[in-house]
């Protein structure tokens, strides 16, 4: 069994279907969203619809419920809170309230077993939505943040847009870094591909590159509010 774990599209419409194409060039037989879908990008509409159309495991982010209920304080550093609300106010505005429903009923969790083989994936950390576990955290701290909740031997999450993986005492972690907006200085789409046969288990970050320059023109094209500040991470690849 071949899954693809994404996550953090942030509305980049245009990183997704480059992944999209890659995931069916790689004959995966399964995908699953870790959330965080439509905020922040030129093309949230989009976004959410392709990723409907995949009729699979989607799983809610941080950004998913800010489409739903606003940015509020203490979430955002207090001086990008007015600009981060300006977004969402955006991001709603190009959204119909089924969507945004959509978005509202989706889980926080996702759970999948294969051959004997538990994983257990969540966007941020298994009781939050919000809390940030950074790669660098200690083996004891990274434990208990993720992975007391369920018992498996992979835990995958989304939210930082850093990938990377770790084992500690039998337990894999994978981050899957984002599709839509990375932070780890590479400026190329990023998704985690896991390949579980008879028992055995192999785990690959992937990374596609796609049109930055199409993106970072849409932000401009669709007047969106905070311009160069999103075409700087979009470039870049850092935040």
């Amino acid at each position: 069994m071949r899954f693809a774990f994404i996550s953090d599209i942030h509305g980049n419409a245009v990183a997704l279907e480059e992944v999209l194409h890659d995931i069916e060039k790689k004959q995966v037989d399964r995908i699953a969203v870790l959330g965080d879908i439509a905020y922040r990008g030129p093309e949230p509409s989009k976004s959410i619809n392709l990723i409907r159309g995949l009729n699979t495991d989607v799983i809610k982010g941080n950004a998913d419920q800010w489409v739903v209920r606003g940015v509020r304080e203490g979430e955002v550093p207090q001086q990008a809170l007015e600009t981060m609300q300006q977004e969402q106010e955006w991001i709603r505005s190009q959204l119909n309230e089924e969507q945004i429903s959509y978005l509202e009923s989706l889980p926080t969790e996702l759970t999948l077993e294969e051959e004997g083989v538990r994983l257990h994936a969540f966007h941020a950390t298994p009781d939050s939505l919000f809390d940030v576990v950074l790669p660098n955290m200690k083996d004891n701290d990274l434990l208990a943040k993720l992975t007391t909740k369920k018992e498996a031997e992979l835990y995958l999450y989304g939210h930082i847009h850093k990938a990377y993986e770790r084992t500690v005492e039998g337990k894999t972690i994978i981050n899957l870094g984002s599709v839509g907006l990375p932070f780890d200085g590479i400026a190329k789409a990023s998704y985690v591909i896991i390949d579980i046969v008879a028992g055995q288990v192999q785990t690959s970050h992937v990374r596609v590159p796609y049109d930055l320059e199409k993106v970072c023109q849409q932000y401009e094209e669709f007047n969106y509010p905070n311009v160069e500040k999103m075409q700087n991470i979009i470039r870049s690849g850092r935040n």
